[in-house]
């Protein structure tokens, strides 16, 4: 059950559809606002409800309830996006972060213990990259007063388990320990990845 203002309607409509989300029953609130019922496969609510409050611009109200058991109804399509995957184990730093933000989102920030494997962002471009987080500036006999300040990083988004499992392909695993959540491909190493992918397509 969603309560959302009338712009937002179509929105909420058009991402819960593609959900298979099956609309039940809508009308009109003294106010202005549209209360819409759905019924909706339970897998398909893990991680909507961030997006569910950018669309609303976080104007929308959403509850919902177990309401029994049905048959399967499908597949929910995957991310559009990419992963950006560790190249080697050790500390992120702020030049490594630097130069790997362009190529997407950021999961971390500096000074984190990552490892071969791990995923530290998403690549809108939708494929998998390969990033050294890790890389650390080459020091020289001259050093520009104040260069390594200018080094300015977007704070990283941090993903909660609900959003963590909805990131995730087949290919990926979600690791919780009592003081992190992780993401990190299933299979660690690059080149044992590109094995598995060549023969896959084979």
């Amino acid at each position: 059950m969603v309560e959302v203002p009338e712009e937002y309607v179509g929105a909420v409509i058009e991402k819960l559809g593609s959900r298979k989300a099956e609309m039940l029953n809508m009308g009109t609130r003294d106010g202005g606002s549209t209360h819409i019922e759905f019924r909706i496969p339970a897998r398909s609510l893990m991680g909507y409800r961030s997006q569910f409050m950018t669309d609303t611009n976080g104007n929308g109200i959403m509850n919902h309830v177990f309401d029994g058991y049905e048959e399967y109804k499908g597949d929910i399509p995957e991310r559009s996006v990419g992963s950006i995957v560790v190249h080697e184990t050790g500390e992120t730093t702020t030049y490594g972060l630097f130069n790997t933000q362009e190529r997407g989102r950021l999961f971390v920030g500096a000074g984190v213990e990552v490892y071969e494997g791990m995923i530290v962002g998403e690549n809108p471009k939708g494929e998998d990259i390969t990033c050294n987080v890790c890389k650390k500036k080459h020091i020289t006999n001259t050093r520009a007063s104040g260069s390594d300040d200018a080094l300015k990083l977007t704070p990283p988004s941090t993903l909660s388990l609900e959003q963590s499992l909805e990131f995730i392909k087949d290919d990926e695993l979600v690791e919780v320990t009592p003081l992190s959540i992780r993401l990190r491909k299933m299979i660690l190493s690059k080149e044992l990845r590109l094995k598995q992918a060549s023969h896959n397509k084979q």
